[in-house]
């Protein structure tokens, strides 16, 4: 047992110690059944405090022959699966966090430290064999497998960091892909590869130095959906446990949509649940600086799309160009992508063919806010003007008060002329999510909501114990105010949102080309 070679199950056992633990062990179901296959290179990305790194200290804790981890997963779901007993504690497991090396200066520094590392724990875990040349770390590892015939597991954590923590040279980059590719592909002594990261693996033009790994990005997580983070059915039986609010966790940390399953983040999760409080946890361990620098990019369309989603609206992006590092950017979409990857926008594809095509958004209300805080400096005035002043309107709305109302979504509306289209429907409903933006604080606020005979165009429900009207707002270019009050009626919108609140508002909001906005409120009870 060494310190990178065979280790113990020791950081696994204080993830079951903690007073919050998810049970995830299937996992080990999805690795046994590609052990020793084609399939058996396996690269897992997604946003930090996303769980990789427990995942791979559960795999290390199973599969090293340094300890004896039956007792230890006797509990677990796995416990029961067929192949449970088969891979138990039966290879030679190299875990390595890629962190741990750098701090060196060149690339190659940090490859000669690996190499010298892990040479140094085999040598010393197999001081009785003899080796054809102890410096060659590839041949070394062959030597072992060839005389032992106990194959290894590779458990590479933060695999990317050289292409996130500094800026090297495209050159550099590749020579850490080539040593990758060097020590694990096409080598019989590798069993199981499995690296985890942030970023899916680096391309370069169409092909890729360890173009043998299947890829589960936030993007495709394939069979690994489940295991990205937190599932409705697990933070309701968090909630059960620890008497929390499972309607302010799912506002808060829910909103990833991974394969159809909405994801929550696990970190944030379980730091509100042991803090009985909601507030930011997962981007305070972020830098915001980081994403402030990618959204202020000088890229045309930009603007315009984060200005679109902070209003609440998902936006058409091409994912499928993105260059996997954190420096190459071609395009408003390459920013975007890079978002996706780094947590603070979720994707979801149109369809199983869409090459990379679909809809991104911002996923909840924790992550809305690391956007708010990101753009109150210069260069986003006009967003951030309406923002402030969307808690008055609010109250203008619950008061009548629908000339307030109509003045203030008429500034709102000329101040982002420069990122929206002015006379356009679609426009306006994203400056009205814009006007109304704290509404999201006490609504769930839907876009084009399918009520009655046809859809409303924006729908606010109260969430649970707030004690607030629902409202149904209905939007018109170049018909009055009154006629959207009328089509609400007719088309028996209210009947949808019976079961919220004794009380509906409902709000025509018009414009013409003119540039003129008018507004009526009616109350509308059951």
């Amino acid at each position: 047992m060494g310190n990178y070679l065979n280790p113990d199950n020791i950081d696994f056992q204080e993830a079951l110690n903690s007073e919050i633990y998810v049970d995830k062990s299937n996992l080990i179901a999805l690795t046994n059944s590609v052990v020793r296959t084609q399939q058996k290179y396996v690269c897992v990305s997604r946003p930090r405090r996303f769980g990789k790194s427990m995942a791979a200290n559960m795999l290390t804790a199973y599969y090293s022959r340094g300890c004896d981890s039956r007792d230890m997963f006797a509990p677990l779901k796995i416990f029961s699966d067929d192949n449970f007993e088969k891979h138990l504690n039966k290879y030679n497991v190299i875990h390595i966090n890629m962190v741990d090396f750098s701090t060196n200066n060149t690339i190659s520094d940090m490859i000669a430290e690996i190499e010298k590392t892990l040479l140094f724990d085999i040598l010393d875990e197999f001081s009785d064999l003899r080796f054809f040349d102890e410096t060659k770390l590839t041949r070394t590892i062959q030597d072992v497998f060839t005389k032992t015939k106990v194959p290894f597991v590779f458990i590479i954590d933060e695999w990317d960091c050289v292409f996130r923590i500094k800026k090297y040279t495209q050159n550099d980059q590749t020579e850490y892909l080539n040593f990758l590719r060097n020590l694990l592909k096409d080598k019989s002594y590798v069993a199981l590869a499995y690296m985890t990261g942030i970023l899916p693996i680096k391309k370069y033009g169409e092909h890729s130095a360890l173009n043998m790994f299947t890829e589960i990005s936030i993007t495709d997580t394939n069979r690994y959906a489940e295991f990205t983070g937190f599932t409705d059915d697990e933070v309701t039986s968090l909630c059960d446990k620890y008497s929390a609010s499972f309607d302010d966790l799912k506002q808060w940390y829910d909103g990833y949509c991974v394969d159809g399953i909405s994801i929550y983040n696990p970190r944030s999760v379980v730091e509100s649940i042991r803090a009985k409080k909601i507030s930011n946890y997962w981007t305070s361990t972020e830098t915001y600086e980081a994403l402030k620098v990618y959204i202020q990019a000088d890229f045309d369309g930009l603007h315009d799309k984060v200005t679109r989603m902070i209003a609440g609206e998902k936006i058409e992006v091409n994912t499928a160009k993105f260059q996997n590092d954190m420096t190459t950017f071609a395009s408003a979409d390459d920013i975007i992508t890079l978002l996706v990857h780094l947590g603070y926008l979720t994707y979801e594809a149109f369809g199983k063919n869409a090459l990379g095509r679909g809809l991104v958004w911002i996923p909840n209300a924790e992550v809305q806010q690391e956007f708010i805080n990101c753009i109150e400096d210069k260069g986003w005035e006009p967003v951030m003007k309406a923002i402030r002043a969307s808690d008055e309107l609010i109250q203008d709305i619950i008061d009548g008060n629908a000339e307030k109302v109509a003045k203030g979504v008429e500034i709102c509306h000329e101040d982002n002329t420069s990122i929206l289209q002015y006379n356009n429907e679609n426009s306006l409903s994203c400056v009205i999510s814009l006007a109304f933006y704290s509404a999201r604080k006490y609504y769930k606020i839907i876009r084009e909501l399918p009520t009655g005979k046809g859809f409303a165009d924006i729908v606010l429900l109260p969430y649970q114990n707030i004690d607030k009207p629902a409202m149904i707002i209905e939007l018109k270019n170049d018909k009055s105010a009154d006629t959207a009050i009328k089509q609400i009626k007719e088309k028996r919108y209210t009947g949808a949102l019976s079961g919220y609140t004794d009380e509906i508002i409902l709000v025509g909001i018009s414009y013409d080309d003119s540039k003129g906005h008018s507004c009526v409120i009616e109350k509308f009870k059951k």
